[in-house]
């Protein structure tokens, strides 16, 4: 079940990107102007959690418009690959950090850098050498092609500790599956930000389609 946020819109520290929304949207930010109306939408739709991908040159500038201008935003950075990155996004105003997978100076930056880090894994192992060292929760990434909600029930046995967030390859239509899962708290998607409607500016339809996966 997912935790109310504050009256400010904004959870204090430390928190989990788990609890704040069933879908937490996973942006790619081409046009740092489209970023703060595009935050808007989601975030009056009710996807507070955010994740603007560090795939394109505008990606810095774009958590850095959403941390200052979207109140009630709790803006992240995703494809977060080296501990540089960690402090650059931080240093943009990212609330927490989510990578395709992990290695230990990659965990001991997020760790150093105070907010929360949603480390990618695909095996158990994987797992295991996470919650060895701490971390319960983590991204299941590429859920479909790493095996989908049939994987992530056959970990829930052995490793009922580990909490996940699906991301990869994940719709409205699946959604509903992985959510029904002990260890899953969210996904992870981009189907509320059609590139037809991002590009025309059509924040009315991603805000309709952000408040259909909030309601999931």
């Amino acid at each position: 079940m997912n935790a109310p946020l504050p009256s400010s819109g904004v959870p204090a520290a430390p928190f989990s990107v788990l609890e704040l929304a069933p879908v937490v949207p996973v942006v790619v930010v081409e046009d740092a102007a489209d970023a703060v109306p595009l935050a808007r939408a989601l975030v009056a739709g009710g996807l507070p959690a955010i994740e603007v991908t560090l795939r394109t040159p505008a990606a810095a500038d774009a958590i850095r418009a959403i941390a200052a201008e979207v109140p009630g935003a709790v803006v992240g950075a995703g494809t977060v690959l080296t501990p540089e990155q960690v402090t650059d996004a931080v240093a943009a105003g990212a609330r927490f950090l989510v990578s395709p997978g992990c290695t230990d100076a990659l965990l001991t930056a997020a760790r150093a850098a105070g907010v929360p880090f949603l480390p990618g894994v695909s095996t158990a192992s994987e797992v295991m050498a996470l919650l060895e060292r701490g971390v319960r929760e983590m991204k299941f990434f590429p859920a479909r092609a790493a095996g989908g909600t049939a994987y992530l029930k056959s970990l829930a046995g052995p490793l009922p500790q580990a909490r996940f967030c699906p991301t990869g390859g994940i719709g409205p239509e699946t959604a509903p599956e992985y959510l029904a899962l002990p260890n899953v708290g969210c996904v992870g998607g981009s189907w509320m930000l059609p590139e037809d409607a991002v590009a025309a500016r059509d924040w009315d339809r991603v805000e309709r389609l952000a408040r259909e996966a909030a309601a999931l």
